[in-house]
């Protein structure tokens, strides 16, 4: 069984059913599967190696999907290529994992150095050229079927990369073992059914795919909006399309808090609204549990581990003890606290999150030395703090590297987000550490207001000094515009660091 398998069961159990609907347009499971396969068969024909490495360079497009489907019907490797990436870092992962064919959107061409691989434009565009065509190879390759691939359940299903926000992007191998595993928690732990209808708002390259062969194994449906969402977009979706699940970061869960028209809108068909990527503020949680149907939801996991190690269901977040819970364990994963000294700890006790299991990658790609300092004794170490209480709720603190060391007080940057964020006159912040001669590190934060604000950095440091310990209070605050985001929206600790150490407060 592999994960393409999904898919064909749920065409052969309804071939008329809609699959994907893309605005006006749709496709059902029979011709999703046809133009997949045809594809499938064309990648072969450019090259026949089985496990050949495939990158694909697109926004979330009907011609993603395609060629994504493809690459695993053809028993290739995929390799992400985010066109919201710089374009040194896409070429450097292109140099690193030299795939043999790179499908790419006519305004991503450009963006890697390559003279290798064989490119096919996905969707096309002025400037493609005389490049091969998706839509051409589909034509090309009607009626055929891919050759099945001979695979071992450890092979490789795709190459993805880290954020470069933790330290040097690492590219993590993840088998068919590890993507059947993360198929099977999702369908375990959501209960998704063949009415769901899963919104394409955050990029495929990320946490959006982990959701889409799941709703297919039941025979859901695939919604695309706009490439580029926006949060106004996505809450248009919900109404028009009947929306029932969605990945979005917390980010954007804030933005859609804030965007003008959100009252007397119609979200009820919403079911699964998951919040991945960072840890959503326990007020924001309360606010946004109303509005969006009480159908919140969290999962937690990484590239090494994908998305769903831990998880929370709506049910779960009613009781406000568990607002700042992350959930807990999915049944197919192990989960526990590590000391320094290589300890499992008990409940209540704080230390490293480790993961264990088959949802656990297979290593970093040419970086054995890396992969021998995460994965210990068979236990992946997550470099996050946190602890597992008495009843097995697991509760996330920060990044091990995050902890603010004021004063000889160790400081959860998380926490004190979670009281600055309640500041009436704050849409977004981040808390980090900045050197100092005296305490070692200060507390400091940056933050982006809402429309029509004005506040003075003193009022914001009094409001979180009346609420809060004085040594986690911020020492100075910074009033920006705009907050450093990664090309997925999630706000960068580390860049605002960098950015702040050494400047004034505003």
């Amino acid at each position: 069984m592999l994960p393409i398998d999904h898919l064909y069961r749920a065409a052969e159990a309804g071939p008329d059913r809609i699959a994907v609907k893309d605005g006006d347009t749709t496709i059902t499971y029979a011709d999703l599967v046809r133009r997949a396969d045809a594809l499938a068969a064309g990648l072969q024909a450019i090259d026949p190696t089985p496990q050949s490495r495939v990158g694909i360079s697109a926004y979330n497009t009907v011609e993603h999907l395609l060629a994504w489907l493809a690459t695993f019907a053809a028993g290739k490797t995929w390799v992400p290529l985010n066109p919201r990436n710089g374009n040194d870092e896409l070429s450097r992962i292109v140099g690193v994992t030299e795939p043999s064919i790179i499908v790419a959107d006519h305004d991503c061409l450009g963006r890697f150095d390559t003279d290798e691989a064989r490119m096919v434009v996905g969707r096309d565009g002025a400037g493609a050229g005389d490049l091969p065509r998706l839509d051409d190879l589909i034509a090309k390759n009607d009626g055929k079927r891919p050759e099945r691939p001979e695979v071992s359940l450890d092979d490789l299903q795709a190459i993805k990369f880290t954020g470069g926000s933790s330290g040097v992007p690492k590219g993590c191998m993840q088998t068919y073992r590890v993507w059947n595993t993360c198929i099977a928690s999702m369908l375990l732990a959501f209960e998704f059914d063949g009415d769901d209808r899963h919104l394409l708002a955050a990029p495929m390259t990320h946490g959006a795919n982990t959701l889409i062969m799941p709703t297919f194994a039941v025979g859901g449906m695939q919604v695309f909006m706009e490439p580029k969402a926006t949060p106004k977009g996505i809450l248009d979706a919900f109404e028009r399309d009947r929306i029932t699940s969605l990945f979005v970061p917390p980010t954007v869960i804030y933005m859609m808090m804030e965007t003008p028209e959100l009252d007397g809108r119609d979200f009820s068909s919403l079911k699964h609204m998951i919040v991945g990527g960072a840890a959503i503020r326990p007020e924001q949680l309360k606010a946004a549990m109303p509005v969006f149907n009480n159908a919140l939801e969290t999962c937690y996991g990484q590239t090494e581990a994908p998305q769903i190690a831990i998880c929370m269901r709506a049910e779960d977040w009613r009781d406000k003890a568990n607002f700042a819970s992350t959930g807990r364990a999915t049944p197919l994963t192990g989960v526990g606290i590590k000391a320094p000294d290589g300890r499992l700890l008990d409940a209540g006790e704080e230390g490293e999150i480790v993961l264990k299991g088959d949802l656990v990658m297979k290593g970093y790609f040419r970086q054995p030395e890396k992969t021998a300092e995460t994965i210990i004794d068979g236990w992946l170490h997550t470099g996050d703090v946190g602890l597992i209480d008495e009843r097995g709720f697991i509760f996330v603190k920060d990044r091990i590297r995050d902890v603010i060391i004021t004063g000889g007080f160790n400081v959860y940057p998380s926490d004190v987000e979670a009281v600055l964020g309640t500041h009436p006159d704050v849409a977004e912040c981040i808390v980090f550490a900045v050197p100092d001669d005296k305490w070692g590190e200060v507390v400091t934060a940056a933050v982006e207001l809402r429309d029509g604000a004005a506040p003075d950095p003193a009022d914001i440091i009094a409001y979180v000094r009346e609420r809060m310990d004085g040594v986690k209070t911020p020492k100075a605050v910074h009033i920006v515009d705009e907050l450093p985001r990664s090309p997925v929206g999630k706000v960068l600790r580390r860049e605002a660091r960098t950015q702040f150490s050494g400047g004034n407060a505003a």
